[in-house]
């Protein structure tokens, strides 16, 4: 046995590895990444669902827009006021006013109230019916197409197909926003989870049409908009809209309203 190779070898593996850790120590110094502490608080802060209701790529990119003073400190929807408050915190700032919202769907129109001009077979997406005729079966090209793919979007199971269309669980929804952007109909927006009453139809096809169309349709009557106290009720296209400013939840264009298409939203 060389006594003296042996020693040699072990020289130079130790050499080599004394050189890879030196290397390594200078190497990790020089192109260390300096961490923000502000945007680590504020991501532990926020509650990781990842659903994009932000407009950021997930929760770590609004932390790091927030620690930058490009989002404000309440711009999660799912974590709403107590995440706010405690990101202002870390922020050393005021979290402001916020507003609780909930989806809702601007359709009420069940299978047993809308006319159907032919049967569809095929792909069950929403978004694929807008390559069919009248874009898809129901004659009211304006309503809930029933496919779900709202529900299908929704990290939080807060929205269901029932009898033909989408539902929106008030108590599991979060405001993410997804069901909003997925809708090709668009039926669907963000409202004051305070608000009592919706108008649940997005027809603007003048009243006869609308009636052969739908039995729950809206046919811009004006009667909601007349009887209301606060001005808080306009028709536009045929359709009734509620300025949410203005409302007081009093519920007259839900007593006037000769179709029903204004709907109490925890009933939805």
């Amino acid at each position: 046995m060389n006594v003296s190779a042996i020693f040699t070898a072990l020289l130079i593996i130790g050499g080599l590895g004394i050189f890879v850790g030196v290397f390594l120590g200078i190497a990790g110094i020089a192109f260390r990444v300096e961490v923000d502490e502000k945007e680590e608080a504020i991501l532990k802060a926020l509650p990781g669902n990842n659903c994009g209701g932000c407009g950021y790529p997930g929760c770590a990119g609004l932390a790091e827009a927030i620690s930058k003073g490009n989002a404000p400190v309440n711009q999660c929807p799912v974590g709403g006021e107590p995440v706010a408050k405690e990101i202002a915190k870390i922020m050393g700032t005021e979290a402001g006013d916020s507003v609780k919202k909930v989806a809702f769907v601007a359709c009420k129109a069940h299978c047993d109230d809308i006319t159907f001009d032919y049967n569809y077979y095929g792909v069950e997406d929403c978004r694929m019916l807008s390559f069919v005729p009248n874009g898809g079966p129901k004659s009211c090209n304006q309503g809930c197409l029933g496919f779900g793919t709202c529900a299908s979007v929704c990290p939080f199971d807060a929205i269901h197909v029932v009898d033909g269309v989408a539902v929106v669980d008030r108590d599991k929804c979060k405001a993410c926003g997804k069901c909003v952007s997925v809708c090709p109909k668009h039926l669907i927006s963000l409202i004051p989870y305070d608000a009592e009453y919706a108008v649940a139809c997005s027809n603007t096809q003048k009243g006869p049409v609308a009636m052969k169309q739908c039995k729950a349709a809206c046919i811009g009557c004006s009667l909601c908009a007349k009887n209301c106290p606060n001005d808080a009720v306009k028709i536009e296209n045929f359709n009734a809209t509620i300025d949410y400013e203005k409302c007081a939840n009093c519920g007259t264009c839900l007593e006037k309203c000769p179709r029903k298409s204004i709907v109490k939203t925890s009933g939805q």
